[in-house]
C-alpha cells in the first residue's frame, strides 16, 4: 500500500497522520491525537490507534517520520519499521503551506510557546524564531488569576468578559479617534486599565486578549521584515473558537497593517502533516 506515517511528539499530545500513496498521488488518512504525560507511552498509543482505526497492518507502512520535542526519545526503531527523525521546523513550514495552498507564507505554530517561520516553495523553510507566549502563558496566568486550567472553561468564561475593564487603549489615552494609523481600539497597554470591578469573564478575555495578540504583532514583524502578507496561524491553540472565529484583535491587526491571517482546515495539524511530507 505505501504508506508513510508522521507523528509529531509534544509535551502533552502526540499526533498522527498518514499519507497513502495511489498511483503516484499521497492520499491523507485522518489524523489523531492523543494525551499522555510519557512520551513512548503517547507515541505507541497513538500508533496503535492509529493502525487500528485505519485497518492497517505493519506491512502496509513503507516508513515513520517523526518531530517535535517529544521524538527524541523514540531512539530505536517502531516495530521494526524505519524511524526517521526530521525538523519540525521544516514541519511547520510544510505543513502550513500544504493546508493553506500558497507557495510562500508564514506559517505561526500556536503550542506551549510560539514557533514562526518563513515557508517558500522557491526558498525554502526558514526558521525566523518565536515567543514564549502560547497556550502554556494562557493556562499559566489563568491558573494563578482565575484559579481555573481547562482552556475550553477559560473560552467560556471570556464569552461574558469586558475588555475596556482590562486593557489600555489608544482612544483612552488620546482625545483623536485615532493616531495616525493606530486606531483608537488598538491596545496600548495589555492589563493596563484594570477596573476594580473587574470580573473573572473580563481577565478571561484579556488573557485571551494578551495570548492572541502577543502572538499576532511578533508574527506581523515577522512578515512585514520578510516582505509576507498571509499569515497562516497552526497549532493547538487554533481549534479554540475564540481563535478560529478571527476575533476582533486579528480583524483590527489585518486593517491596520495590511497583513491576512488564515486559519485552515486542520490546522491543529499542520506540523504533524508536514512531518508526514517529508517521507
Amino acid at each position: 500500500m505505501g504508506v508513510v506515517i508522521g507523528i509529531d511528539v509534544g509535551g502533552s499530545t502526540t499526533k498522527i497522520v498518514g499519507f497513502k500513496n495511489d498511483a503516484g498521488a499521497k492520499t491523507p488518512l485522518a489524523p489523531q491525537f492523543v494525551r499522555a504525560n510519557d512520551p513512548l507511552t503517547s507515541v505507541y498509543g497513538a500508533f496503535g490507534k492509529f493502525t487500528h482505526e485505519n485497518g492497517l497492518s505493519l506491512t502496509d507502512i513503507d516508513k515513520v517520520m517523526m518531530a517535535g520535542v517529544g521524538s527524541t526519545f523514540v531512539t530505536k526503531s517502531l516495530y521494526d519499521l524505519p524511524c526517521h527523525h526530521v525538523s519540525e521546523f521544516d514541519s511547520i513550514g510544510l505543513g502550513g503551506m500544504y493546508l493553506s495552498g500558497l507557495s510562500e507564507c508564514l506559517v505561526v505554530s500556536l503550542g506551549t510557546g510560539t514557533a514562526i517561520v518563513h515557508a517558500s516553495k522557491e526558498k525554502g523553510i526558514e526558521y525566523l524564531g518565536g515567543t514564549g507566549v502560547g497556550g502554556g502563558t494562557l493556562v499559566g496566568l489563568s491558573k494563578l488569576l482565575l484559579k481555573a486550567e481547562n482552556i475550553e472553561h477559560i473560552v467560556e468564561l471570556a464569552e461574558g468578559g469586558e475588555l475596556s475593564n482590562i486593557d489600555l487603549c489608544i482612544g483612552d489615552i488620546t482625545e483623536k479617534k485615532s493616531m495616525g494609523q493606530m486606531p483608537a481600539d488598538l491596545t496600548a497597554s495589555n492589563f493596563g486599565n484594570v477596573s476594580d470591578l473587574a470580573t473573572k469573564n473580563d481577565i478571561a478575555r484579556g488573557i485571551l486578549n494578551l495570548v492572541f495578540e502577543t502572538v499576532g504583532m511578533v508574527a506581523i514583524f515577522a512578515a512585514k521584515a520578510r516582505g509576507v502578507r498571509d499569515i497562516v496561524l497552526t497549532g493547538n491553540l487554533t481549534h479554540l473558537s475564540y481563535c478560529r472565529e478571527k476575533a476582533e484583535y486579528f480583524n483590527g491587526l489585518e486593517r491596520t497593517y495590511g497583513v491576512h491571517f488564515l486559519i485552515p482546515e486542520l490546522a491543529q495539524f499542520s506540523t504533524v502533516i508536514g512531518t508526514a511530507l517529508q517521507g
